[in-house]
């Protein structure tokens, strides 16, 4: 393992971030949305410019939602409101924030909370060699908590950049957070950037 960090850069998705996407968990109003994708984007390019690892981490079902688990709300939900179908508009990632062609970019697709399950995510950070993460995202008390504790779990040190995550709640988000304090280093895109680049 190396010092070296990995991005984690979890659904930045047409259905997530929109305005016309179906989704509603991770974004309130336009003024949450421009800044969350400014953060996202700076997250980004911060990772490029340092030639770091980027794992771009998708929700997407098959177009029957049979493999949509259905003992979850939130999945239900999804299903219900014939969101992030494979293959479809809003499984893409949205503008200015997709993968590029480069051989330090992966896309990883889920169908759970966590990116961890029922992937191959854990040994492909392995296999990049690394063991800091850095995780930006939506929602921050969904797919962003369920993936920073499944990381912590399995040894990463991990660091969240909380301007680059978000959720509709406030309250759900700085609870998520606080929650998040505990297993992961808190911070904003810049300074995790800058303190990580420095080997802290």
């Amino acid at each position: 393992m190396t010092d070296i960090p990995a991005v984690l850069a979890l659904h930045y998705q047409n259905d997530v971030l929109h305005p016309e996407g179906k989704i509603r968990l991770g974004l309130a109003h336009e003024a949450q949305r421009k800044s969350l994708l400014e953060a996202a984007a700076g997250l980004l390019e911060g990772a490029r410019r340092r030639r770091w690892p980027i794992v771009h981490v998708r929700i997407a079902f098959r177009h029957d939602y049979a493999d949509c688990p259905r003992n979850m709300p939130i999945m239900r939900r999804a299903a219900e409101l014939n969101a992030v179908r494979d293959g479809h508009w809003g499984s893409e990632f949205m503008s200015g924030l997709e993968p590029q062609d480069s051989p330090s970019e992966f896309v990883v697709t889920h169908g759970r909370v966590s990116a961890f399950a029922g992937t191959a995510l854990a040994h492909l950070l392995r296999d990049c060699g690394t063991r800091r993460l850095l995780v930006g995202g939506v929602a921050t008390h969904s797919v962003v908590e369920g993936t920073v504790r499944d990381a912590a779990d399995q040894g990463f040190d991990v660091w969240v950049a909380q301007d680059a995550c978000a959720a509709a709640d406030p309250i759900a988000h700085d609870a998520a957070l606080k929650s998040m304090s505990h297993v992961s280093t808190l911070s904003t895109v810049l300074e995790a950037m800058d303190l990580l680049e420095n080997g802290s």
